[in-house]
């Protein structure tokens, strides 16, 4: 499978690419993940950073099972309950990939499957 990567202009600095091209491969679809608990349980309700750094751990743990990881991500559907958030998640993603960003989408939403969430992701993963 191949990638190559539409990085565009004012896109990289928000981390995410207009568009990934895919030549070949198994696609993987990723149902929406949160991350309102960390991995012992203990309740994020409220933390906004802590909430998506556990969400993007929960979509790596999702990923491995399916014999991927986030770098196989070619698109995300990311949604948040409050605009005030779009910057602090992007900082989040920017470090999380830190290059060869998947393309995605930010929307914001009214609310998530449970009112303790502030952050949903979905996407769509390619392997070779």
């Amino acid at each position: 499978m191949q990638k190559s990567y539409v990085e565009g202009t004012w896109e990289k600095a928000r981390a995410f690419s207009p568009a990934v091209i895919v030549n070949g491969g198994k696609m993987i679809f990723v149902a929406g993940h949160g991350g309102f608990v960390d991995d012992s349980g203990r309740s994020l309700a409220g933390d906004f950073g802590a909430q998506t750094r556990q969400t993007f751990m929960n979509l790596e743990a999702t990923l491995r099972q399916a014999g991927a990881s986030l770098k196989d991500l070619v698109t995300m559907t990311v949604f948040i309950t409050d605009s005030r958030y779009g910057k602090q998640f992007t900082d989040i993603r920017l470090e999380t990939f830190r290059e060869n960003f998947p393309a995605s989408a930010l929307i914001t939403c009214d609310g998530l499957a449970r009112p303790d969430m502030l952050v949903e992701v979905q996407g769509i993963a390619m392997l070779g």
